[in-house]
Formats: C-alpha cells, structure tokens, sequence
C-alpha cells in the first residue's frame, strides 16, 4: 500500500464525487481544501489530512484514515475517512431545516386555477 495518494483519485474512490473529472473541477474550483488551503488536483494526501469538502449544500471536515485509491462499495468507502462530528450535526441540521422548507413550500396556497376561478365569480355573483 502506498504512503500516498492523489486528492482528486481519493475522492472519487471514497466516493464524494461520481467520476475524477468531477472531483478535479471541485478541487480546482476551491471547493475542496487540505488543512484550510485550495489545493491542486494532483497533491498527495498523507493520512491523517484534514480535508474540507463543499457539495453542493453539504460541507464535510474528514480526516484522511485510509490512502486506497481503489474505487469500493459505500460501505467500505466510509472507513477511508472519519468525519468530524460538528461537521455531521452540521449538515444534517441543514438537511432538516432543508426539509421542512420544502414542506412549507408545498403547504403554501398557490393562485386560483381556471376551475377555482370559476367557482369564485359563480359564489360571488350569487350573493
């Protein structure tokens, strides 16, 4: 096993991004930095970096546990890397508060269709 590994080649292995095309945009968009700095997409990770990582609306803060370059299930891609804890509450406060936006915004009224505007000017004129 190798004492390192590309960042862009870990991160499609421990599958934060689909393909190593989308892991070296996000690298190369500052979207993932090593210890607090953007790096470039063929820096070596040693173990034990501090990776931050911003998808989208989800942000992760991993430190590096495992430098296999191979691509596996999910399961075993989670025991490449530990997350840190505020990190987790984190994002998944956000999803809730994500969440429940969405349901509010399904709840809401929305404008009169063409049936309901009907039913409207036949109750008004009836009175």
């Amino acid at each position: 096993m190798s004492n390192s590994v590309r960042v862009d080649k870990w991160l499609w292995a421990a599958r934060f991004f689909k393909t190593r095309a989308l892991a070296r945009d996000a690298i190369k968009g500052g979207k993932v930095q090593l210890d607090g700095h953007r790096v470039k997409p063929g820096r070596n990770l040693k173990h034990g970096d501090i990776l931050s990582i911003r998808r989208g609306e989800e942000e992760y803060l991993v430190t590096v546990q495992d430098l296999g370059e191979r691509r596996v299930s999910a399961t075993l891609a989670q025991e490449k890397f530990t997350e840190d804890p505020d990190s987790k509450a984190r994002r998944e406060a956000a999803a809730e508060q994500r969440r429940l936006d969405n349901k509010a915004k399904a709840d809401r009224q929305r404008r009169p269709d063409k049936r309901q505007r009907r039913q409207i000017i036949r109750f008004i004129r009836d009175e």
